[in-house]
């Protein structure tokens, strides 16, 4: 089995434009680069990743393809174009060349306007990502999981991820639980999109347990089904609250109860699949 971490980043904040990072944060604020990352792959076999944006510019989709090029354990890239410029279409058709080029990743969960996605101005960006068979990732928060349905619905032959479960606040459970779940079985009943078993341990609380995140990977798993399932470490992101072992050997345990076929999809196969790495 080939075990692919399916979200992770990389990153040098001097290059500014990573807008939503504070500089003076002492985890996220310094760069994360493919040496930092080594030793946590080799340590649970991982040799693939799939490198995410974590910028809103073009040219740090320029950067990470860079970065691909010169890693062999990036197999895949997200990148990013601008949604409210229509001629943002030729650099995605540009990008779509590069072999380790996915697809992109809007900000959504950055968006002041929650009802962005359906704005008439933007359509012409899902509408290219099926034109040129390019992924789209899906960044938001649960109070955008009827927007979603709407546009995954709107273009069903759109490849669709969604990115760490849709964040379900795990520090308040049970608050919205229900409404999260309601809206990710939705989504896994009226489309075809694949999810990411990621970003949990960020959205619990300070001395999570594996408990905690029970009835979020639990869920997913029930409703997606092993084979639309991807995990990832949102690396270094989870630093915030877990080292890439602990994450690892959490979403390990989250999934022990799976034969070993559905664990080979969960922590693989699903991100090859869909990604076409």
């Amino acid at each position: 089995m080939t075990r692919i971490d399916a979200h992770q980043h990389y990153w040098n904040p001097l290059r500014g434009d990573y807008d939503w990072m504070p500089m003076d944060h002492p985890i996220l604020a310094r760069p994360w680069m493919p040496d930092n990352l080594r030793p946590e792959l080799a340590a649970h076999g991982v040799t693939k990743t799939v490198l995410v944006q974590a910028a809103a510019t073009v040219q740090e989709t320029e950067y990470m393809l860079g970065i691909a090029d010169a890693t062999d354990s990036v197999a895949g890239v997200v990148g990013w174009i601008d949604f409210e410029r229509p001629g943002d279409l030729a650099h995605l058709r540009r990008l779509a060349h590069h072999p380790k080029f996915c697809g992109v990743r809007p900000m959504i969960q950055d968006i002041d306007d929650d009802d962005w996605m359906l704005r008439d101005d933007v359509q012409w960006g899902f509408q290219a990502l099926v034109d040129l068979d390019l992924t789209l990732d899906a960044l938001g928060f649960p109070r955008h999981l009827d927007n979603f349905h709407t546009i995954l619905t709107r273009y069903p032959d759109m490849r669709v991820v969604i990115d760490h479960c849709m964040k379900p606040q795990v520090a308040d459970h049970p608050a919205g639980l229900e409404q999260w779940k309601d809206g990710m079985a939705r989504l896994a009943r009226d489309t075809q999109a694949y999810c990411k078993l990621s970003g949990l341990v960020t959205e619990a609380a300070e001395g999570w347990t594996i408990d905690d995140l029970r009835p979020y990977a639990g869920h997913v798993l029930e409703q997606f089904g092993p084979n639309r399932v991807m995990w990832g470490s949102d690396w270094p992101v989870c630093q915030l609250r877990a080292s890439y072992d602990d994450w690892r050997t959490a979403a390990e345990a989250l999934t022990a109860h799976l034969d070993v076929a559905d664990k080979e999809q969960v922590f693989g196969g699903t991100a090859a699949t869909f990604y076409r790495l």
